[in-house]
């Protein structure tokens, strides 16, 4: 049996590309997870009529900036990680882990779609007005923050492409003896 660290058995230089993206993907998340982490952080408006609003306000923002400190921190710890031989499966880890980010990135992802969305459009049913003509500036920095945060999940995806492929493929396909192959056939 293989070491799962190992190269699957195909030309070394057919996974250099995809080495170098998956080190790419992993740090490329880390600014852009810590970015939209700032922007949200710093957003804040006055506004005369309706007083202050920040990040604190709405807990769908703070969530995100805590999905995007977990995406951050998982960054830096899988590029250490990928550079260390023989601790574990690496495979797995990156696996299980890759997936777990990147379903926690698409909910958090998903609250504040929906904070924008009351913000621009409100809730007649529970007349709840829009926010975003009194809160302009606040809501063009929550965009900014979100869309920093959807490239970071997008690189979590394909990053959970490239550890699906990394896992499934050093696994043989499953063998079926030709005789049982001929007595399938001849009972169907």
């Amino acid at each position: 049996m293989r070491n799962f660290d190992e190269n699957p058995p195909t030309s070394k230089n057919h996974l250099d590309p995809l080495k170098f993206l998956d080190l790419s993907l992993r740090i490329s998340v880390i600014p852009l997870s810590a970015a939209s982490i700032w922007v949200t952080v710093t957003n804040k408006q006055d506004s005369s009529s309706y007083g202050k609003i920040d990040f604190t306000n709405l807990t769908g923002l703070e969530y995100m900036v805590c999905v995007n400190a977990i995406s951050a921190g998982y960054g830096i710890v899988a590029v250490i990680f990928s550079w260390l031989r023989g601790l574990f499966t690496k495979a797995w880890f990156f696996f299980l882990s890759d997936q777990v980010v990147a379903y926690l990135m698409v909910t958090s992802a998903a609250a504040v779609i929906e904070i924008l969305y009351l913000a621009y459009n409100g809730d007649k049913d529970v007349s709840w007005s829009e926010a975003c003509s009194s809160y302009g500036r606040f809501c063009s920095r929550v965009k900014v923050a979100l869309v920093l945060h959807a490239l970071a999940l997008l690189f979590f995806l394909v990053l959970s492409l490239i550890s699906t492929y990394r896992v499934f493929s050093r696994y043989q396909p499953p063998y079926v003896a030709s005789e049982d192959m001929e007595e399938r056939r001849i009972n169907h």
